[in-house]
């Protein structure tokens, strides 16, 4: 869908050029997505229902991407939520994507974003799995 918008709407009927490689960007939009899935499976570890599933996710996506600089500039931010905003995938894949998309970025560019948002993926992937092996151990 992410190459479609890019390929199709983007470049075809809206005629705006991408300077930078797709396959880059996609590949980052991945591991994004492998992100955002392991923080939700961390949430899913922590609601005791789907309503309070639900809830959860919107207080966590919600300031996640106003405050991914995606939305406001980074910069008009207070420094305390800057700094804390380095924990978030979607700040990362955001600057990755302004990167590659506007300015033609490669991989020597843009490896410390891939870096940070494999690293928080693995974080929260490896704390849902721990969580979810100890809740079906007191079941068992």
């Amino acid at each position: 869908a992410c190459a479609f918008a890019l390929l199709v709407v983007v470049e075809g009927i809206l005629k705006v050029p991408i300077e930078g490689s797709i396959p880059l960007f996609l590949l980052g939009a991945g591991l994004h997505l492998f992100a955002t899935t392991s923080i939700g499976i961390f949430m899913g570890t922590i609601a005791r229902s789907m309503p309070q599933f639900g809830l959860l996710l919107m207080l966590v996506l919600l300031p996640l991407q106003l405050l991914s600089g995606g939305v406001t500039p980074r910069e008009s931010m207070p420094e305390f939520v800057q700094t804390v905003m380095f924990a978030a995938p979607t700040t990362h894949f955001v600057k990755m994507a302004q990167a590659i998309l506007y300015r033609g970025a490669g991989l020597d560019v843009v490896w410390p974003q891939f870096l940070a948002i494999a690293v928080i993926g693995a974080v929260f992937f490896l704390i849902a799995l721990a969580r979810f092996r100890r809740t079906i151990g007191t079941m068992a």
